[in-house]
C-alpha cells in the first residue's frame, strides 16, 4: 500500500468517526500518538483496504488495543467497536462485493467464537479473509476454524495468496496488539 494511500486511510477514518458523534472525536488519541500502521490491509486489494482497517480498528476497541482511538471506558470502547464494525461494512459493500461483506460478516463471527471459546485461529482468519476477501474460497477453511480450532488451512490460504512474509508480518502486528 502506497504511502499516500495509508494516509488517506487514518484520516478518512477518524475524521468520519469524529464527524459521526461528539463521543467518538473525544475518544480519538491526540494525532502525535496515534499509531497508523496497517496490519491487515497490506494483504488486501486496495478498493477493500479503508473498510478491512476500519473492521479491525474495532476489533481491536473489543479485544486489543486500539490504535487511533482511546475511550474513557469500557462500554464506550464497545459501542464505538461496534460502530467502526457497521461502518467498514459500509465501507466494503459500496464497492459492490457482496461476498466480501460476507467474508467479513463471517470474520467477525469466528473472531468472537475464537474468543468465547478460548481458541486460537483469530490472526489467521484475519490473514485468510484479508487476503481472499471477496473471493468465496474460505468455507472450509473457516469450517475447520469454527468445528476443529484449526487454522492450519486459513494460514495456508494466506501465505499462498499474499506471501508468506506479507502474512507473518501482519500476523506478528496482529499478536502484538491483542496479545
Amino acid at each position: 500500500m502506497a504511502t499516500s494511500s495509508a494516509t488517506e486511510i487514518w484520516e478518512t477514518l477518524t475524521a468520519e468517526a469524529a464527524a459521526e458523534s461528539p463521543l467518538w472525536a473525544d475518544s480519538l488519541r491526540p494525532v502525535e500518538e496515534r499509531e497508523t500502521v496497517p496490519v491487515f490491509s497490506v494483504l488486501c486489494d486496495q478498493p477493500f483496504a479503508l473498510g478491512v482497517e476500519t473492521i479491525y480498528e474495532g476489533y481491536l476497541l473489543h479485544y486489543g488495543r486500539p490504535r487511533l482511538f482511546d475511550p474513557a471506558d469500557a462500554d464506550t470502547a464497545l459501542l464505538l467497536g461496534d460502530y467502526l464494525y457497521a461502518h467498514g461494512l459500509v465501507r466494503v459493500a459500496a464497492t459492490g462485493s457482496v461476498d466480501a461483506v460476507h467474508d467479513l460478516a463471517e470474520l467477525i463471527s469466528l473472531c468472537a467464537q475464537a474468543r468465547a471459546e478460548g481458541r486460537p485461529g483469530e490472526a489467521e482468519a484475519w490473514a485468510a479473509t484479508s487476503a481472499l476477501l471477496g473471493q468465496r474460497s474460505l468455507a472450509q477453511a473457516r469450517q475447520e476454524l469454527r468445528e476443529h480450532g484449526n487454522a492450519t488451512h486459513l494460514i495456508e490460504l494466506a501465505r499462498s495468496a499474499a506471501g508468506a512474509d506479507a502474512v507473518e508480518l501482519a500476523c506478528a502486528a496482529h499478536d502484538l496488539r491483542v496479545g
